[in-house]
């Protein structure tokens, strides 16, 4: 049933059309389910009373269920309770939400930090906060769909440049500074890209904005905790990061926590306290996530932080070496297959074999493009990553010819 059949079934009533786009969906090999899991996040998680070994996770540092985080998030809501009951702006700014954006700013070595409900939210606020018609926004190809989404949200004329083409870029900013004289200019990039894995020509971009006039957004989602001193990210480790305005980045992923940020000057923060509506219009998060995401920066500063990174970058080059590939430049290794159905049969493969490698695929990644996304964490014993090795979890002859 194509997509114009299920609109001419039944237009007074939603269900007959969505459950026609459904059936698309499973014809094209792009249903999607929910799969509940018991007990903690780690690097093995129980679905349906089976153990598997967990290779889908963010959690790169093992932190989400690090006794510390949750005694901070129980010490925190035996304080202040759980929920925030408002806005921040109305009455949920809690203590612990202050302490927050004061160690994220430490962290990161900014002057300020705004904390939002998750990353999504981030871009979601501070995109269209800084742009709008008559303005440009420059984006890698590559970017995250919350920062494509929020681009488009903002109504400022949209560039994309091939994945890390620099040349491309350059050619962007100079007709968005000839074309466009007046306007705000946004560059958005990854420090790490999060279904490719590489990392940004920081220098270059940085570089290229500063020639042309334009600010430069960084998502350091997936480079935050895992590169650079402390795990402090891809623009400090290589000494960037004054000349990066917005360093945008998660607490989900390796802090063990929740939410997300902005980084950056002062000025920056208290503009989007007034204008990121995905701040202003959003309930506070419970004051209990914003202790553990305390403590999980914490860790990722001590020496079990730097501890556990040595584990991780030794358990990627395992991984590298067990599946013959070269290592990896984050907690990220994509196996590119190409079609859907190669994908989905390489998962189920290893889903078989007791290991949990979820298929990526479109829109998530383009067409052509599925995927099996690896992720590493420093709980990973070599033991797990061998396990993966010694799976067939390949497709069949001639089932990834359309591979890219």
């Amino acid at each position: 049933m194509s997509f114009g059949e299920a609109d001419s079934v039944d237009q007074s009533g939603m269900d007959g059309v969505l459950a026609g786009r459904l059936e698309d969906f499973r014809a094209a090999g792009l249903e999607r389910r929910l799969h509940v899991a018991d007990g903690p996040q780690g690097t093995r998680v129980v679905r349906d009373g089976r153990e598997l070994v967990n290779f889908s996770s963010n959690d790169y540092l093992g932190l989400a269920a690090h006794p510390a985080l949750i005694e901070a998030a129980l010490i925190e809501s035996r304080r202040s309770g759980f929920g925030s009951g408002a806005s921040r702006l109305v009455s949920g700014t809690m203590r612990a939400h202050a302490e927050l954006e004061v160690a994220i700013a430490a962290f990161k070595r900014t002057p300020a930090a705004l904390a939002f409900s998750s990353g999504s939210a981030a871009a979601a606020g501070t995109v269209p906060a800084l742009c709008g018609g008559g303005d440009v926004v420059i984006l890698d190809k590559l970017s995250h769909a919350c920062l494509v989404d929020a681009a488009r949200a903002c109504g400022a004329d949209i560039r994309v440049f091939p994945h890390n083409d620099c040349g491309r870029l350059e050619s962007h900013l100079k007709w968005a500074r000839e074309k466009r004289p007046g306007a705000n200019i946004l560059v958005i990039a990854e420090a790490v890209y999060s279904m490719d894995g590489d990392t940004c020509p920081l220098d270059e971009i940085v570089a290229l904005k500063e020639r042309h006039g334009a600010w430069l957004l960084l998502d350091e989602a997936h480079a935050t905790g895992v590169i650079g001193q402390g795990g402090r990210g891809l623009a400090h480790d290589w000494g960037l990061g004054e000349r990066v305005e917005i360093r945008m980045g998660t607490l989900g992923k390796a802090v063990g926590a929740h939410g997300g940020f902005i980084a950056g000057s002062a000025v920056l923060r208290d503009y989007l306290i007034h204008r990121a509506r995905s701040f202003v219009f959003s309930t506070a998060p419970p004051p209990p996530l914003a202790a553990a995401a305390i403590k999980g920066i914490e860790l990722l500063q001590s020496p079990e932080g730097d501890e556990r990174r040595r584990a991780l970058w030794d358990n990627l080059r395992t991984m590298a070496a067990v599946l013959g590939v070269s290592a990896p430049a984050s907690a990220i290794l994509p196996v590119v297959l190409g079609s859907e159905s190669s994908a989905v049969e390489a998962s189920q493969r290893l889903l078989e074999g007791g290991v949990l490698v979820p298929a990526i695929r479109y829109p998530t990644v383009p067409k052509g493009g599925a995927r099996l996304r690896i992720t590493l964490s420093a709980n990973h014993t070599r033991e797990e990553i061998e396990k993966l090795g010694k799976i067939d979890f390949m497709p069949r002859a001639g089932m990834v010819e359309d591979a890219p």
